[in-house]
């Protein structure tokens, strides 16, 4: 290998650590949970973890596990295929229709992750003649999903639906066939909830589309954890839904999109991800099949993740630290720059709480946070811990 090659990529790392956003891995040594082993230089240490997706705390259930588990001794380990060829089990078909029962939809269709699910979705279903309007903060999987589509490509700002209605008016002026207008359920880096209503207001006045990547809300939000198109009533009108089975649904790996019944049969024949990835691991299926039967009952797990939000939302306000406002259990704390958000995580780290911090290009310039996220495997104490050691790391750096 060329080793001018190798020294420019040196380079270029050497100049993201001295920009500070260098990312690093950190080892936990055991199951995924409300309280994980870590490994460190000086051995093993149990942390508070407050930045795993794990919203219901169902990474963990034994029920799944013991799904999981069966499904290995009665499926195997893995397809070792494509669906289309010979990679495709009863397992497979039960959680595409359970999903879209879940989600009152036709039918659902299985990927490898959410990322391959808005990688899908747009080049098969929209040609040149089409156009995609797009909310700015929408998560990066649905910025490369659209990239790959030929369809003319329209930006509103986030939330903003006096520019939605003004791109909707271009899209249309320009003479786009069909339009669909697609947006985050919640917004993962903010926790801010889509605006679902007023979308779908726009979008029936303007005869577009509407899908909803809806990753941070399924199995948690709305009734029976239905997310966002329940939460907000729209229901129904929100024409398809991405989303994962990799946070809340138990938080292996994997992604559907639920839709109508066409929109579906097209996908399996020309979506990419789809015809050219391995079938999910039977293990992984029953899990999550095992999960959204969880899911649908838990309403004890939401009301506790409700109660951790508020409380701990209420702890940071009082502490001095800025908040961006939300009724998620994403709860991000507004530091600014890069470098101190990594000093608050490396603090934190020091005093038990598992954090991360968030930096460009995850978010904006300037935007830097340590994003945390309640879960219902959390409980009180786990709260009052989190609460005093944010306190104290904050005052130790002169942030409050």
């Amino acid at each position: 290998m060329s080793q001018d090659f190798l020294s420019h990529i040196s380079s270029v790392l050497k100049g993201i650590e001295a920009d500070g956003l260098y990312k690093r891995e950190r080892e936990i040594t055991g199951p995924q949970s409300g309280r994980i082993k870590v490994k460190g230089a000086s051995g093993e240490r149990q942390m508070v973890n407050l930045c795993a997706n794990n919203y219901l705390g169902l990474a963990d259930n034994a029920d799944i596990r013991k799904a999981a588990a069966a499904a290995l001794d009665e499926f195997g380990f893995g397809m070792a295929s494509v669906r289309f060829i010979c990679g495709t089990q009863t397992l497979h078909r039960e959680l595409e229709h359970a999903i879209a029962d879940y989600l009152g939809k036709d039918d659902a269709i299985l990927f490898a992750a959410c990322f391959d699910a808005n990688g899908a979705l747009f080049e098969p279903l929209l040609g040149a003649e089409d156009a995609i309007i797009s909310d700015s903060l929408n998560h990066a999987s649905i910025i490369d999903g659209v990239r790959l589509s030929k369809a003319k490509r329209f930006r509103y700002a986030q939330g903003d639906m006096d520019d939605l209605e003004t791109q909707l008016k271009q899209a249309a002026a320009d003479g786009a066939r069909f339009k669909l207008v697609v947006t985050d359920g919640v917004f993962s880096m903010d926790g801010h909830i889509a605006k679902l209503k007023q979308i779908c207001d726009l979008a029936e006045r303007y005869g577009a589309i509407v899908a909803v990547d809806d990753c941070h809300a399924t199995g948690h939000i709305g009734d029976e954890g239905r997310g966002t198109p329940d939460l907000t009533g729209v229901g129904s009108r929100v024409d398809i839904v991405t989303g994962t089975l990799g946070k809340t649904l138990g938080g292996a790996m994997g992604g559907f999109i639920a839709a109508s019944q066409p929109i579906i049969d097209l996908l399996r024949q020309r979506a990419r991800p789809y015809l050219f990835s391995n079938s999910l691991a039977p293990a992984v299926a029953a899990g999550s099949l095992k999960a959204i039967e969880i899911a649908r009952a838990a309403d004890d797990l939401r009301t506790k993740l409700g109660r951790h939000t508020t409380r701990f939302r209420e702890g940071l306000t009082q502490a001095g630290f800025t908040l961006l406002p939300g009724e998620t259990p994403i709860i991000p704390v507004m530091l600014g720059d890069a470098v101190l958000a990594q000093r608050m995580a490396k603090a934190l780290d020091e005093r038990g709480v598992y954090v991360a911090g968030f930096f460009y290009p995850v978010v904006p310039q300037g935007k830097a946070r340590i994003r945390t996220q309640m879960s219902a495997a959390l409980d009180d104490q786990d709260i009052t811990f989190a609460i005093d050691a944010f306190a104290d790391a904050g005052k130790s750096l002169g942030i409050i």
